[in-house]
């Protein structure tokens, strides 16, 4: 049986105190969860998120990771950065990272294997655009997404996958429950023949596309979706609390 994991992507939201007062307020009220939570909290505010977080069965994430150790690349963070601050999660290749930033399978790749090798455990995000899934191509993308940004992983079991159709994000717009199943269905398959077929059962695959307080029961429910990764809902306690209580 594979653990849910509920994740919140703050984006670029909240000054370090707003991030503490939210992690406050989270606190009680998923102190009981029956699945994983974290908070992936802009570089910024982990300092400060780290200490808000400490004694709580909510785990802290980071945003993104850099693949080198050190060096040259300003403005970026390295997973030893990370873990120094106790991040155990990290978000890579977010459909507004290879949109803006020019995130590319291959850095996705890179990024991935340096965040396994220092022991942090990757959030990796693939999913289709709009165009893509109105002209067929949802498969094809997914498959190459996965070919590529997941290459040279020995042990699939140490990363999430984050399945996030770019059209569902903050547009509103949600996959029916049963689509969002199948196409999960389609990466475990994916992963399975690429693979490792015994890994791509013990693999878990989040939903990434507006999940909220409302949907997140009929989500859940589906014996594909083992979790979600929210972006707003995650900004309000009580909604992103729902969303984590789901069960309930």
């Amino acid at each position: 049986m594979r653990r849910p994991i509920i994740a919140g992507n703050w984006k670029m939201n909240n000054t370090a105190s707003e991030g503490v007062a939210l992690i406050e307020a989270l606190k009680p009220l998923v102190q009981d969860a029956n699945c994983d939570v974290a908070v992936c909290v802009p570089a910024i505010d982990i300092p400060a998120a780290a200490e808000a977080l400490k004694g709580s069965n909510i785990a802290l994430g980071a945003q993104n990771v850099h693949f080198a150790k050190k060096g040259a690349y300003t403005g970026e963070i390295s997973a030893d950065m990370l873990k120094e601050y106790g991040v155990t999660y990290v978000i890579i290749g977010h459909s507004e990272r290879r949109q803006y930033f020019g995130e590319t399978d291959e850095t996705v790749n890179k990024r991935t294997l340096a965040a396994i090798e220092a022991g942090l455990t990757p959030i990796v995000c693939i999913g289709e655009t709009l165009e893509e899934r109105e002209t067929g191509k949802t498969e094809a993308v997914l498959a190459r997404q996965i070919e590529n940004g997941l290459k040279d992983i020995e042990d699939l079991t140490k990363i999430v996958i984050a399945y996030e159709p770019v059209w569902a994000i903050g547009t509103g717009r949600t996959a029916t429950a049963e689509q969002a199943n199948e196409t999960i269905g389609y990466i475990r398959k994916q992963l399975a023949e690429k693979f490792c077929p015994k890994c791509a059962e013990k693999v878990r695959i989040q939903y990434g596309g507006s999940m909220n307080a409302g949907n997140c029961k009929e989500l859940m429910a589906m014996p594909e979706i083992d979790g979600g990764l929210i972006g707003g809902a995650s900004l309000k306690p009580n909604d992103f609390a729902a969303i984590v209580n789901f069960d309930k």
